[in-house]
């Protein structure tokens, strides 16, 4: 069965790279109209690939943690593809750098929090009068494996970050129901051919990790984005508050 979204507006922050990238190129290929939405890196050449796959997508540059540029966002998008936003994936965020509690400054604090947590908050407000008013829409917020086990060194802040993300969303998945929105979660775990363990994590400690996933292997953007397709899509439509892991067993609940 393909996953038909022709017709749909998808809003992807940090979509211009990484896993967000590849969930703005799943989405387009999947007949979506996909506004990315990036701070740093290229949105244009995202926007590009998409359309050379034969795709429809358009970039916005605004900053996710701050609610009046994800308002402004959320306006600029409408006013692009003529329509309200018909699903959010809340993709930005980042651990942004390793710090151990002992050394932890309330600039790195905020900084952490707001980026993986305020966002995701802050987005779903501002795509929420659009979807009402439709009585549809498809939430997906994304956490890691670490919210439920603290996460690596350094890491703490980033895991409690994503483990707000996980109850947030199971509230707000209650909140929305009678108009006819779902709100899930995908959790990934240890997923390659991407920057973030690149920077984060050595070398040794990926290989130790692969050796306890039970599928035998690090995950790639594409395990992730085809998750995000389904909640995205009208397969899911009996799912909401749900947090799905994509980790290759290496966390069973």
């Amino acid at each position: 069965m393909k996953i038909d979204l022709s017709g749909k507006i998808a809003l992807v922050t940090g979509g211009a790279s990484g896993l967000g990238l590849q969930m703005s190129k799943s989405l387009a290929a999947c007949g979506a109209k996909v506004a990315i939405n990036y701070w740093s890196g290229n949105g244009d050449q995202a926007v590009e690939e998409i359309r050379q796959a034969g795709g429809e997508a358009a970039a916005f540059r605004a900053d996710a943690t701050k609610p009046r540029e994800l308002e402004r966002l959320v306006k600029d998008v409408e006013m692009t593809f003529g329509s309200s936003v018909d699903i959010l994936v809340c993709n930005a965020g980042g651990m942004i750098k390793r710090v151990p509690n002992a050394e932890m400054t309330e600039e790195h604090y905020d900084l952490v929090m707001n980026v993986n947590f305020k966002s995701t908050v802050f987005a779903c407000q501002a795509v929420l009068p659009g979807m009402i008013g439709k009585k549809g829409g498809a939430i997906v917020n994304m956490a890691s494996l670490a919210a439920h086990d603290g996460g690596g060194p350094g890491a703490s802040v980033y895991a409690a970050s994503k483990a707000a993300v996980h109850s947030f969303s199971k509230g707000l998945a209650k909140e929305v129901a009678p108009h006819g929105i779902r709100v899930n979660v995908v959790s990934p775990g240890l997923i390659g051919q991407t920057a973030f363990h690149d920077t984060h994590t050595a070398p040794a400690a990926r290989q130790a990790t692969v050796g306890r996933i039970p599928l035998q292997r690090e995950g790639t953007p594409e395990d992730v984005a085809n998750v995000v397709l389904f909640l995205a899509s009208s397969l899911s439509d009996y799912l909401t508050g749900e947090i799905v892991e994509v980790n290759g067993g290496l966390l069973m609940r």
